[in-house]
């Protein structure tokens, strides 16, 4: 197995030299709330300590996968996310094996952003201590909601003050970079409580901000309810569609009167805060994803491959790795181009598409742009495609009728 050289960039494309981001799945929780879509869930002790010695071969077969995929794998990681589940849930001894099998496996930077999600209340002292001796320096907070009512009727353990109680406390023990997110649409919110967890939040002295809108979709068991128009899990109290839309919309216009800058649909940081990790999946740059359900994109002569793991833990095995498998040719990567750039605040560089994917791509969706700007759902400037508030609140539909001129 080559890993990726400075010879390799004129061969492999797709920002081949970039370093590479890890994503690491640790899909478990003490609880699990309502709202939950992702693959996590609560565990035994010694079916967590499975999962990671399977996890740390994962990492060490690395180069094996990429192989078998045709994809070169860069050695170099300037970004580490652990998310979940509640990643800090893990036993110091855990997280010691998995940075181990990283740095074994990889050279990671001296600055590399390293990112832990976790609860509030549910990260020790003790495993604290040893996540920042093992080079963890930025903390993501799911609050979800700084009011108590919302967060106990989605199955969160927290109150407002021990959110607070907890950021106060990681900023004491030295962690600067502490992201919160928050969930638009819960059970019985309103603009009022929306606006009390926004200002609560900018209040604590985070730096990153993630405000992300309630998928009520069959894979969550408020969801699947509120699709049913039924009474559990309290699924009658969430919002409609078109408040939790104003309550998006509300967010926007308050931060932006703020520090925080909007840079993604969902994300707005203080300046030189933005999530280094998350932006990769934007601009297309390679990540490793492993564990279960993670996902990967490396580069490969003709393009990129996409793959992914299972998303049941039963089926988490070396025989499954990277067993869902995508190819990424010039069509698909201008695709991606896209409606990724677009989700970016900075938009999509139209001189940069054409230089990569020639004329007649971006040509095919310019009388669709100038629709969309006419309508208000976008701008079009100085050489970039953006999308405008409304437009980000409408964003798949805007995507989906820029491609479809493409894909037609």
């Amino acid at each position: 197995m080559r890993w990726l050289a400075e010879s390799c960039v004129k061969e492999w494309g797709m920002s081949a030299f970039s370093p590479l981001g890890v994503y690491i799945s640790v899909p478990f929780c003490r609880a699990k709330c309502s709202f939950c879509n992702f693959a996590s869930g609560v565990a035994s002790s010694e079916r967590i300590a499975w999962y990671v010695e399977t996890l740390c071969a994962e990492i060490d077969a690395a180069p094996t996968i990429a192989e078998r995929l045709g994809a070169a794998l860069p050695r170099v990681v300037d970004t580490v996310y652990f998310g979940g589940g509640t990643p800090s849930l893990l036993a110091p001894a855990q997280m010691q094996a998995i940075f181990a099998g990283l740095r074994h496996s990889f050279d990671v930077c001296a600055d590399a952003e390293i990112t832990m999600e976790a609860a509030p209340g549910q990260i020790s002292d003790e495993a604290l201590a040893e996540a920042m001796r093992l080079g963890v320096n930025r903390v993501s907070l799911g609050v979800q909601s700084f009011v108590d009512r919302e967060s106990a009727v989605v199955g969160r353990t927290h109150t407002g003050a021990s959110c607070l109680a907890e950021i106060a406390r990681l900023q004491a023990a030295g962690i600067s970079d502490v992201a919160v997110d928050l969930i638009a649409g819960l059970p019985y919110q309103d603009a009022a409580s929306w606006q009390h967890s926004l200002e609560t939040a900018i209040g604590a002295g985070i730096t990153h901000l993630s405000v992300y809108m309630l998928e009520v979709d069959e894979d969550s068991r408020l969801g699947l309810e509120v699709l049913a128009g039924g009474v559990r899990y309290h699924a009658h109290g969430v919002p409609s569609d078109e408040v939790s839309a104003a309550l998006y919309e509300q967010a926007c216009g308050f931060l932006a009167g703020t520090e925080f800058q909007q840079y993604e649909i969902s994300n707005f940081a203080r300046a030189a805060r933005q999530s280094r990790h998350n932006r990769k999946y934007w601009e297309r740059a390679p990540y490793f994803g492993f564990g279960l359900d993670a996902h990967s994109m490396l580069p490969t002569p003709d393009g990129a491959v996409r793959f992914a793991n299972r998303d049941e833990l039963r089926d988490y095995n070396e025989r499954t790795w990277g067993g869902s498998v995508v190819r990424v040719g010039q069509d698909e990567a201008f695709e991606e181009s896209i409606f990724l750039g677009l989700r970016l605040t900075e938009g999509v560089d139209v001189w940069a598409l054409r230089e990569r994917f020639g004329e007649a791509r971006v040509s095919a969706c310019e009388e669709d742009v100038r629709d969309m700007v006419e309508g208000g759902l976008m701008e079009s400037g100085d050489g970039r495609w953006k999308l405008t508030l409304r437009g980000r609140m409408v964003s798949s539909e805007v995507f989906g009728r820029l491609l479809e001129e493409v894909t037609a």
